[in-house]
């Protein structure tokens, strides 16, 4: 028997984004001119098996319980199947090591003091089967401006335990190291990490800090769309996806939305996304774009996609620079 094990308040969905194909091993969308039989067809032999494992599962879950199944495949979609392993960065080597537990994940964090401090710290968010690790040269060249440097793993990632990650587990844990660890100047977060420092900063309004979004999880009911056909999961049980999420997040999957939170706070947010982003779509990103918030810088890039964008060595100037202007 299948169960579901993820506590109410956290059960909400999350949007795909990260290094993470079909968000376990596959692939998401390329673009809207893409299908997913395109898709599919990409696949080495060995993801489209294990592919098919989880639609026959799915399939046959189906047949004795609806319910199941969907739980099932829910659980699924807030899996992390792949660790980040990579060499410890100098940068996080030498830095001060911070462990607390966080609804049952022991999680695991790295302080960085600048060697000449000026009183203020940014907090790094990395997204989703990512880790801290990667931003290792956004936290260098703070550090050489005199700003400290904070970045935790999210549950089930990096350095950190657990086996879920869900957008409120992600917005509570940042809520948490905000209030606990801050104050901070500024936040940069990539991805899934975007998603929930915006839902974070809801819950905060704390306008005074610098938010710095990269190419967020935008629309998570965009990343669902694409998982359903992805895992081909039947339209019967979509419903019962939609009524789980609500049940235990009382919110709708719409509520998930960078577009939704950031109308909501008037911090200082650079947002940077690409036009060819293969995991969250530049699409999704109309609304705000369209907007034209006073509070709001949006960035454009083209062929850099989800994860060369916060690569870029422009794109890491440009942010550096937001987030240690005073104003």
């Amino acid at each position: 028997m299948c169960r579901f094990y993820f506590p109410a308040q956290y059960c909400s969905h999350i949007s795909r984004p990260d290094e993470c194909n079909l968000h376990i091993f596959g692939f998401m969308h390329r673009c809207k001119a893409c299908t997913v039989i395109k898709l599919v067809q990409r696949m080495k032999l060995a993801q489209r098996m294990v592919l098919g494992y989880y639609r026959s599962k799915f399939r046959a879950m189906e047949r004795i319980s609806p319910r199941k199944a969907a739980e099932s495949a829910f659980r699924l979609f807030c899996t992390p199947f792949v660790k980040l392993r990579i060499d410890t960065p100098p940068v996080f080597a030498h830095a001060e090591k911070r462990h607390f537990n966080f609804h049952g994940n022991p999680i695991s964090g790295f302080y960085m003091k600048a060697p000449q401090p000026n009183g203020r710290c940014i907090l790094i968010v990395h997204g989703f089967n990512s880790g801290s690790y990667r931003f290792a040269d956004y936290a260098t060249a703070l550090l050489q401006l005199g700003y400290d440097v904070q970045a935790y793993d999210a549950p089930a990632h990096g350095t950190s335990g657990g086996k879920y990650i869900t957008a409120l587990l992600y917005r509570d844990m940042i809520v948490h190291i905000v209030k606990q660890y801050g104050p901070f100047h500024g936040i940069m977060a990539h991805s899934l990490g975007g998603l929930a420092t915006a839902l974070a900063a809801e819950v905060l309004q704390r306008p005074e800090m610098r938010i710095v979004l990269i190419a967020p999880a935008t629309e998570t009911t965009t990343a669902m769309q694409h998982y359903f056909k992805m895992v081909q999961l039947s339209p019967r049980l979509q419903p019962f996806i939609a009524q789980i999420i609500e049940n235990l997040a009382h919110r709708p999957a719409e509520w998930f939305s960078v577009n939704r939170a950031v109308s909501t706070f008037k911090n200082p947010v650079l947002w940077l996304h690409d036009e060819l982003d293969n995991l969250c779509p530049y699409l999704d990103t109309a609304p705000t774009r369209n907007s034209q918030l006073d509070n709001i810088q949006f960035v454009t890039t083209k062929g850099l996609g989800h994860s060369g964008i916060y690569r870029d060595k422009a794109n890491q100037q440009r942010i550096i620079e937001f987030l240690t202007a005073r104003a």
